[in-house]
């Protein structure tokens, strides 16, 4: 049996108790949680996509610790040289222990070694307490050998939370560290 991950011993000690504290859950189920993250590439645009997609995998199971899934294209569209069922990407979906691994290395060392840093858009929520972040290059993370890499591949993340609303959700993942800028929320669009 592995060790708790330290995100996960942080999110049990010290961000419940401050959700609970500064939103007003009434118990610790009622405090929006993490559900899954996908991770998810695409090498379409490529000229040799075969082995676009052969260092897509490499990398994303270097940088997750999990074997990802090939993504297929749905229809065929010529003007892309494209055909159904050619592999055109990668998706990886973390749950449980590595997906806590991940949001560290993601929140304390990945988004930090970015050059000109200045916080994650606050915008990027879609209305049901999910964020997408896009990744230019895959060689923030430690993990990745910077001499080893033969193209650059960018990809996004998908962090799933329990919380019901884009406000309940920023406030969480503040609490665990997510890095946003200052710019503020969008108001809501009327019924």
């Amino acid at each position: 049996m592995s060790a708790t991950p330290a995100m996960l011993s942080e999110y049990r000690d010290k961000v419940v108790p401050a959700l609970k504290e500064k939103q007003g859950y009434k118990n610790n189920l009622a405090v929006p949680k993490l559900i899954k993250i996908v991770v998810n590439t695409s090498v379409g645009s490529a000229s040799d996509p075969k082995a676009a997609l052969e260092d897509a995998i490499n990398d994303l199971t270097t940088i997750t610790g999990q074997k990802p899934a090939e993504t297929r294209a749905k229809e065929s569209i010529s003007n892309f040289k494209l055909r159904k069922g050619q592999p055109i990407g990668a998706r990886v979906t973390l749950r449980g222990t590595r997906m806590y691994e991940f949001v560290e290395r993601l929140v304390k060392m990945a988004l930090p070694r970015i050059r000109d840093f200045r916080g994650i858009s606050p915008r990027a929520f879609d209305g049901h307490g999910n964020y997408t972040l896009g990744v230019k290059d895959q060689a923030i993370f430690p993990e990745i050998e910077l001499d080893k890499i033969k193209r650059n591949i960018g990809f996004d993340v998908t962090i799933v939370t329990s919380a019901n609303t884009d406000a309940e959700a920023k406030a969480f993942l503040t609490e665990l560290g997510f890095p946003f800028s200052d710019r503020k929320l969008p108001a809501p669009a009327a019924a």
